[in-house]
């Protein structure tokens, strides 16, 4: 797995991604599942968030919420609990939201096309592509981090600033269309390997971008407002300002835009969990 002077050939990466993934396959629930709900829980709470931390909360969240009937009826506060230390919590009221769209629009029904789950709540192209092939099997070129990774380091390995744009005709190219879903894991589990043995490709991505610090940022304060509402319940204004220990116009601004993007709601001066 060291650095590559030149690019192999697409048979011969095929054979060296299948090679490595007979004898080196992870385990994990989301895998052993070709439950369409179940499988779209697991990739909302991947999306930039470590495996490890989703292995704590997702086996908690299907218990509570099994099904996107159970997580359509449930209320916010309920999913927020369950979620908390995932962090990203727009991805919890999102998912919250789709649930209700599949069972309202879709009579319960996960889409099996791009065009209608990019329509839904929290799920863009990529997020769509692996639903498809995790839950129905259907080959669908898509680009996450690990196979982003793994096509710089095969195809580009003298290349700065590599765009999607060329990956993306190389995944459909050398894409399994008997069985995507064990090829793009067989790509994933490559990719986490990659990163641990190599200078991470990702750097050489045009689109690499690493994570802006958590500490003192507009992120961490409102995830102290939610901790705090979780906590306390309804709660004026001033006291939550007061708790943060932020500028005020700080705080205020991120309550606006918290309640904006349907976090809270404000009743007889009191702010609460929407």
């Amino acid at each position: 797995m060291g650095t590559r002077n030149r690019p192999l050939s697409k048979e011969s990466f095929k054979s060296e991604i299948w090679k490595y993934y007979s004898s080196h396959r992870r385990a994990f629930p989301w895998r052993e599942t070709k439950d369409p709900y179940k499988i779209l829980v697991s990739e909302i709470m991947l999306q930039q968030t470590q495996v490890e931390r989703v292995m704590h909360k997702y086996g908690r969240f299907i218990t509570r919420f099994p099904g996107f009937s159970a997580l359509a009826k449930a209320d916010l506060q309920s999913v927020l609990q369950v979620w908390q230390g995932l962090g990203y919590n727009r991805r919890a009221i999102a998912l919250k939201k789709c649930a209700s769209r599949v069972v309202t629009d879709h009579a319960g029904e996960l889409p099996k096309t791009v065009s209608e789950l990019v329509r839904l709540p929290g799920i863009g192209s990529a997020t769509a592509g692996s639903i498809l092939a995790f839950a129905y099997n259907i080959p669908t070129p898509f680009i996450e981090t690990n196979i982003r990774r793994v096509f710089i380091h095969f195809f580009f390995p003298e290349r700065n600033d590599v765009k999607d744009s060329e990956i993306l005709p190389l995944v459909e190219e050398t894409l399994d269309r008997e069985d995507p879903r064990q090829w793009y894991y067989a790509l994933m589990d490559y990719g986490a390997r990659l990163k641990s043995k190599t200078p991470n490709p990702n750097r050489r991505s045009a689109h690499y971008a690493r994570q802006s610090p958590l500490e003192g940022s507009d992120r961490q304060i409102r995830g102290k407002i939610l901790k705090a509402l979780l906590s306390h319940g309804s709660t004026g204004e001033q006291a939550l300002i007061d708790e943060m220990g932020k500028d005020p116009d700080r705080v205020r601004r991120i309550l606006l835009a918290m309640e904006t993007e349907g976090f809270l709601k404000r009743s007889g001066g009191l702010i609460s969990l929407a």
